[in-house]
């Protein structure tokens, strides 16, 4: 039985919109940034779902971490971003619709937080906001069959994934399956999910925008629970990617430099091509560009240059 919500006139336009974007994402080359906006992005994401929890760590302070830079703070603030980097840094090892992968992810990312990372709590958890419990978990004794029940639903249903991916993020909140550690895993799932499907995910910082207005978060978290379904929560998340990918497309839509051009062409593998294929896939270049980009990348050794005039032909050198 799949977890209860309504697809209402606001998901399906979201849907599209979102859609839309991605689209022009990819077009813009967004799905594959030059290392620098990767690196930018991955820290946003890692401060952002940190600081949710309380983390008090600046974005300089996780670069530093980052590049094994010493750095003052808290054993437990340095500990969790040490953590979130394993396993930001390895999404690729991770299954979405593996329990077991699920487990694994926890192990890394609260290893040396809590006693039992990587494991189903056995003891009953409520949730508290202030001095009120704003959500009484189900019973330790149903969790493991309520996410193999959440996991059976991603692997069988044909749902769209931009929904799947809210409604798992929703139902593992309501489950809340770890006696820590819930929310930042709520967040990376949904991340990991979209990131399947959408390889743009692994560098949109969504986080960021949750994480500057929390109480919305909450307040979403919250409709949900009083209905009795993720509806509520399902449109608030896809507002919020809608708005990120917003945040991504204005920082980015400008011209690519040469450098970033090479890179993502770089990517693509192809062993053996023309001018005329390089400039398929930047449709937004000229003849002379694209043939002193060409030049460049033979010049720094990326390709090898065959034939003369319009028999050229370069070939990929392969990294050893």
């Amino acid at each position: 039985m799949n977890p209860p919500y309504e697809l209402t006139t606001d998901i399906f336009r979201l849907v599209t919109k979102i859609s839309e974007k991605l689209g022009e994402a990819k077009a813009l080359h967004l799905d594959k940034p030059s290392p620098q906006l990767r690196k930018r992005n991955k820290i946003k994401k890692i401060h952002s779902s940190l600081k949710i929890e309380g983390n008090t760590l600046s974005e300089d302070q996780i670069t530093a971490i980052l590049e094994n830079k010493r750095v003052i703070g808290s054993k437990q603030d340095i500990l969790e971003v040490k953590n979130a980097i394993k396993v930001y840094g390895s999404l690729d090892q991770y299954d979405p619709k593996s329990a077991k992968s699920f487990l694994l992810a926890h192990k890394t990312l609260m290893n040396g937080l809590i006693e039992k990372a990587g494991q189903y709590r056995t003891e009953n958890v409520g949730v508290v906001q202030g001095d009120k419990v704003a959500h009484l978990a189900p019973p330790s004794s149903n969790v493991d069959y309520l996410m193999g029940e959440l996991f059976k639903y991603l692997k069988t249903t044909n749902e769209l994934t931009l929904i799947k991916s809210c409604v798992f993020h929703y139902e593992m909140e309501f489950i809340h399956p770890f006696l820590d550690g819930n929310g930042r895993m709520g967040r990376l799932w949904q991340n990991l999910i979209l990131l399947k499907e959408y390889s743009v995910f692994e560098y949109l910082p969504f986080e960021t925008l949750i994480s500057d207005n929390q109480q919305a978060y909450y307040d979403a978290l919250g409709k949900s629970d009083k209905a009795g379904n993720s509806t509520a929560f399902i449109e608030y998340m896809l507002t919020i990617i809608d708005a990120s990918l917003d945040d991504l497309l204005s920082f980015s839509n400008r011209p690519m430099k040469r450098s970033d051009r090479l890179m993502y062409f770089k990517s693509l593998r192809k062993e053996s091509f023309s001018r005329k294929d390089y400039m398929e896939v930047f449709k937004e270049i000229s003849t002379a560009t694209a043939s002193r980009d060409l030049q460049e990348g033979v010049n720094l050794g990326v390709f090898k240059k065959e034939g003369d005039k319009r028999n050229t032909i370069y070939k990929l050198v392969m990294d050893k």
